[in-house]
């Protein structure tokens, strides 16, 4: 049930007015299946979808479903700190179209070994599309450990996780203990090719909004045996990568596609738009890229 390989765009959601900018999302999306993107993640943490009444987080969901017309897979952010809410957000999701599931873990309440597992297991048993697991302890001080994974794993449609850690060895311990039976996705930009190095399968990616070809062509090189072509990638994109962590993630990043001229430089409180002596930096760092 391996949902995607390559390079998943953690996409970002547009606003305009305090609204979503359906029109800049849908250019966004048409871009993205042009550029080579392998899979679009909506209402991600990119998408900024702790800030979506549920009507919103559904609605984009459903517009990407419609919009990519099964050129792409979607897959549907619907995690939630109380389960019986993602449920809900996950069965609405699959209702939707939505070809797959990515569930963070319980953030702010957290869980125990047992409840951690308890709660994936009712989400994934909710639905009968595949399911990935998105483990970002930096945000969420919720770890999914390796004997977790090895455990969630057994479950048909629970099929891989977003491994955002930092934690390299961890990583490989998840592939240890799974066995080769679960799809690893690097979570952090900066460590796609050593995450693929280890069995994985791809990235959920922040830098793919502004550089989608570069993040898929990194992938695939590595893929079809370009290891050093692979390698360089990675290296060459490390300062834009940076760049998009300057501040809390989506800040950067939209603000980047508005130096882009693809979306309004806008988000959602308690987001606002980057400090300027950071924006500058950014700017830099794109035109060094060559991305304006």
């Amino acid at each position: 049930m391996s949902v995607f390989r390559g390079s998943g765009v953690a996409l970002v959601t547009p606003f305009k007015d305090g609204k979503v900018d359906y029109e800049a999302f849908g250019k966004l999306l048409d871009w993205h299946v042009s550029e080579g993107t392998d899979a679009i993640v909506v209402a991600g943490t990119s998408g900024e979808a702790s800030t979506l009444i549920d009507e919103e987080q559904l609605e984009t969901i459903a517009f990407a479903v419609g919009r990519i017309a099964k050129r792409l897979p979607v897959v549907a952010g619907v995690g939630s700190n109380e389960t019986v809410h993602a449920i809900y957000l996950g069965k609405e999701a699959e209702r939707l179209g939505a070809d797959a599931l990515l569930h963070v873990t319980p953030y702010y309440n957290k869980a125990n070994r047992r409840g951690l597992i308890e709660h994936f297991k009712a989400a994934a048993a909710a639905v009968h599309i595949p399911v990935i697991l998105y483990s970002v302890a930096g945000r969420t001080n919720m770890n999914i450990a390796p004997d977790v994974c090895a455990e969630l794993a057994k479950i048909d449609n629970i099929v891989g996780i977003k491994e955002a850690s930092g934690n390299i060895a961890q990583v490989a311990e998840i592939a240890r203990a799974t066995q080769g039976d679960f799809d690893i996705y690097s979570g952090n930009d900066d460590m796609i090719v050593p995450l693929l190095a280890l069995g994985g399968k791809g990235v959920i990616s922040v830098v793919a909004n502004v550089a989608p070809k570069d993040t898929h062509d990194m992938v695939q090189k590595f893929l079809d045996g370009d290891i050093a072509g692979a390698r360089k990638l990675q290296l060459d994109m490390l300062g834009l990568i940076d760049a998009m962590f300057y501040e809390v993630n989506p800040i950067p990043v939209k603000a980047a596609l508005w130096l882009m001229g693809k979306i309004e430089y806008s988000y959602r409180l308690p987001l606002c738009e980057m400090e300027e002596s950071n924006l500058e930096k950014l700017r830099k760092e794109m035109q060094a890229y060559g991305l304006i």
